[in-house]
């Protein structure tokens, strides 16, 4: 019975040890300005992104141009590239594509990651060619703010299936 009661003690301290320090409510309640400031801050500790639906993306795309780079950030766990920072505005680009790839079920998307990585690359470059450019920038944060307003004109699924770096040289790494 002793022994019993110490693999219970035992089981009992690892699985409070061992609980993640995601708390659910804060990830699945997360507002985007919540979300922005933990980014900015380098103080976002989630290993995921957070549960945004497309009802977030006009809040999320008003930082869609930031520059400031963040160094705490979650990762695509099945990426080989390790890219220690990243510019607010495209990961909030990124953010964005993840809501979409979540809403379409795409086949890229790995736990809420649309991608590999928070980076563009050249679409149609015979070798990976990753650009993170000012200019590449530019132009991947005025096509999704195209891509939302051309979706009052559209259902929302046919929206979702629309992919906004579609008319540029990029896409998502």
């Amino acid at each position: 019975m002793k022994t019993f009661r110490s693999f219970f003690i035992l089981i009992l301290f690892i699985s409070i040890v061992s609980c993640e320090k995601d708390n659910p409510v804060e990830i699945y309640n997360m507002d985007v300005e919540n979300y922005i400031e933990l980014l900015k801050s380098n103080q976002y500790d989630s290993l995921n992104l957070p549960e945004f639906t497309f009802e977030d993306i006009p809040a999320l795309l008003k930082y869609r141009n930031e520059k400031q780079i963040i160094t705490n950030f979650p990762h695509n766990p099945i990426s080989s590239l390790w890219g220690p920072e990243c510019k607010l505005g495209m990961y909030v680009l990124w953010t964005i594509e993840s809501i979409r790839a979540v809403a379409i079920n795409s086949e890229y998307l790995i736990m809420r990651f649309p991608s590999q990585n928070p980076i563009l690359a050249l679409k149609d470059a015979e070798e990976l060619t990753l650009v993170n450019d000012v200019k590449s920038h530019e132009i991947a944060a005025h096509a999704y703010i195209v891509w939302w307003y051309n979706f009052m004109h559209m259902s929302t699924e046919a929206f979702m299936y629309s992919d906004p770096l579609e008319n540029t040289n990029y896409r998502w790494h």
